[in-house]
């Protein structure tokens, strides 16, 4: 392969590969050809009449096509959603009053080698501003995709930004409402896709039979992706509208939906094991649409063991377009389970438990004797299944739902002390994708570990002096002058306050010298032991700079009979009494979002601020809310006070792997606690290994010894 051909060549050849190879049509060079448009009026129309439909439908249909895709008031997402509806669904046309409205199917999903798949280079679009796509795809004379091509000199990002300045209004916006894919390709790295407003830090790459290096990647991939079959796949199957956000799949989500699609045609359960943060919840609503739209006797249920969770689900659905019915009680689910709608609902495992039944074999006995009757076919997605629903609860589940085909779904390795149910449960997994590949594929970023004895580093003057000094080792004398000039009564504070007040110290000064949180782009999540503890860490936030732009979340919700009987009669306030006024304090102002407790509005306000305000809510302080299924992208510390173990500590280091620009390069766990300390090498430098890289397909388990002793980085100041 010569690696360094102009972009002309390259160009050249990629016409070469869809025309030889992928049989598409060559419809020429567009660069003056007037009046090109994402809709073909000609092709399109000649493609409905090769199918059967008369002028008048045609007509119909063309007239509601361009109007779905040329709607000036309505933003470019909200016209690409309208024109993908018509495309995947079809356009209703009613040609006489009176008459049944029949449906003109614009593309042929079935029989995808039956469409007229055509490509145009050097297409010139003529909006307010001049632009050229390299190449341009069809379908049925309606433009689907766009390709720009750089030279192996010039990087991808380059005809990323192309791309995305070409959909920009100043340019032309007008012709991305039809377009479903965004290719961005070089010789020497490859191929990059997104769909419209995809941002350039999100644009993903494929991966396919990786040992085949036969041919330049570009070409190995556009082959795999924009083959017949599979761009008619791709479109009708996994293409997201997401709350505002067009989603396509990554390609380890879309094998996982194409493993999982064959379980569910043997009616066989699995898991899916896809590492933390990499779109398990995308998999999730792409395979329940698939089966509720194959399977007309389907239902599908989706179960998980935390009512946040519970609400992600729910909000993840009907974000996505698709209603789903939340349960509020087990009884209420098997109600529903008895009628043939809804087809979509998600629960929470616990409310398949009955608190009365002390004995608990004799109820399941109890349960699998007279089990409740299900209309359809019943598909469980378990969310997080390695945690409660390996046990009892789970057992009672299966009771419920005898003939229910179960399909697990987690991020966190199966420890050995869990596997044995968990593949007696879900046998077996269906699809891995494990952290190392995660890391490797830039889908989440690597862990950097650092272990902090507050304790030790503060104790004396020649401590912090240290502590100093290593702190600030990036800056230069000037800015440690200033820095010393806000901290100079340290030594004196420091060695005679409270442990607690040295870790509130030692994360302000962080927010003054790391690069993320100095810059005001990232922020942190403090983790602390207990909800009373949590209340104190915030309460001494209060007295800094944090004051406003910190927040505490947990479970606790105040009511006046938790203070009550707490009188003590010494004039002392007790822990309840402290966390019930602290509460009381910070909800006085609060204004109730309709539907929700005070404390629920407070919360939601702090957790949006911290995903899209960092410089406004620096830090969250939580027990155990938030550290799973809580994505957000600034989050880049993770400090840990609390003592943790096995999956919920290595769920919760991964609150900080989101991608979030190029500032982002780690996600950074300081532990205060020393939890890793029995995990250390002979070199010192440890191991954060967060999930195993080898992770045992066939066994199904890890031990928790091994599972942190492959990925850690030496702690970086």
């Amino acid at each position: 392969m010569n690696i360094g051909k102009p972009e002309r060549a390259t160009q050249d050849r990629i016409i070469s590969l869809f025309h030889d190879e992928l049989g598409y049509s060559y419809l020429g060079n567009w660069i003056d050809r007037e009046g090109n448009s994402n809709i073909e009026e000609e092709l399109l129309a000649a493609y409905l009449t090769k199918n059967g439909y008369t002028h008048i439908q045609i007509g119909v249909a063309l007239h509601l096509l361009k109007n779905a895709a040329n709607r000036h008031n309505q933003s470019l997402y909200s016209n690409n959603q309208a024109v993908y509806s018509l495309l995947r669904y079809g356009v209703p046309v009613k040609t006489e009053a009176g008459k049944v409205t029949d449906s003109v199917q614009l593309i042929n999903w079935q029989e995808p080698e039956k469409n007229d798949f055509a490509i145009a280079e050097e297409v010139t679009l003529r909006g307010k501003r001049e632009r050229r796509p390299d190449i341009v795809l069809y379908v049925n004379g309606i433009a689907v995709g766009v390709l720009e091509l750089k030279n192996s000199r010039v990087t991808i990002e380059d005809g990323i930004r192309q791309n995305l300045s070409n959909q920009q209004p100043e340019f032309n916006e007008w012709f991305f409402s039809t377009v479903q894919f965004i290719f961005a390709g070089n010789d020497s790295e490859g191929l990059r896709y997104g769909a419209i407003g995809t941002q350039e830090k999100y644009f993903l790459t494929w991966k396919e039979d990786e040992e085949d290096n036969s041919r330049f990647k570009l070409d190995k991939y556009l082959l795999k992706m924009c083959s017949k079959n599979r761009l008619i796949e791709l479109m009708h199957d996994f293409v997201l509208f997401d709350g505002g956000i067009k989603k396509l799949p990554r390609f380890h989500q879309y094998f996982a939906i194409k493993a999982a699609q064959k379980h569910v045609r043997q009616h066989r359960g699995g898991i899916i094991w896809h590492t933390q943060g990499s779109g398990k919840s995308i998999v999730m609503v792409l395979l329940a649409k698939w089966i509720l739209e194959n399977n007309p006797n389907a239902r599908v249920v989706i179960v998980t063991d935390r009512d946040e969770l519970d609400k992600q689900i729910e909000g993840i659905f009907n974000d996505a377009g698709e209603t789903i019915k939340r349960t509020t009680s087990g009884r209420e689910l098997m109600s529903q389970l008895s009628q043939a709608k809804p087809r979509l609902l998600c629960s929470l495992v616990h409310k398949f438990g009955r608190k009365s039944a002390n004995d608990f074999d004799a109820f399941i006995k109890d349960l699998e004797s007279q089990p409740s009757k299900t209309v359809g076919e019943v598909f469980v997605f378990v969310d997080e299944c390695h945690r409660t629903q390996s046990g009892k609860l789970h057992r009672a589940m299966k009771a419920i739902m005898p003939n229910a085909v179960f399909i697990g779904f987690t991020g966190t390795p199966l420890l050995k002390k869990d596997k044995q149910t968990s593949l007696e449960v879900f046998g077996g997994y269906i699809h891995t994708y494990k952290f190392s590949e995660a890391v490797e594929d830039k889908v989440v970023l690597d862990l950097v570990y650092e272990a902090r004895d507050i304790d030790q580093r503060l104790g004396s003057e020649q401590k912090i002096d240290a502590w100093f000094e290593a702190k600030t080792k990036g800056l230069n004398d000037w800015q440690k002058d200033e820095l010393k000039k806000h901290w100079g009564t340290m030594q004196k504070l420091l060695s005679s306050r409270s442990r607690m007040d040295r870790v509130v110290n030692d994360i302000i000064f962080d927010f003054s010298v790391k690069p993320r949180l100095s810059s005001e782009r990232g922020n942190a999540i403090l983790v602390a032991s207990s909800i009373y503890e949590a209340c104190k860490y915030f309460t001494l936030f209060q007295k800094t700079p944090f004051k406003g732009k910190c927040a505490v979340v947990t479970s606790y919700n105040p009511q006046a009979q938790d203070v009550t009987k707490e009188d003590t009669g010494a004039n002392t306030e007790t822990e309840k009494e402290f966390v019930y006024s602290t509460y009381t304090e910070l909800l006085k102002n609060i204004e109730t979002t309709p539907g929700m407790t005070k404390t629920e509005t407070y919360e939601e306000k702090a957790k949006s601020l911290f995903i899209k305000e960092p410089a406004n809510m620096k830090l969250l302080i939580v027990v155990d809310k938030l550290l799973t299924g809580f994505d957000a992208p600034p989050c880049t510390y993770l400090y840990i006070d609390k003592s943790m173990q096995d999956h919920g500590l290595f769920q919760a280091i991964c609150r900080t792997n989101r991608l979030d620009g190029e500032d982002k390069d780690f996600g950074y766990i300081v532990d205060y606690k020393d939890l890793f300390k029995n995990l250390v090498n002979d070199r010192g430098t440890g191991a954060l290994q967060v999930y195993s890289s080898e992770l045992d397909r066939s066994a199904g388990g890890v031990d928790p010894d091994v599972l942190m002793q492959d990925r850690l980085k030496k702690g970086r100041e």
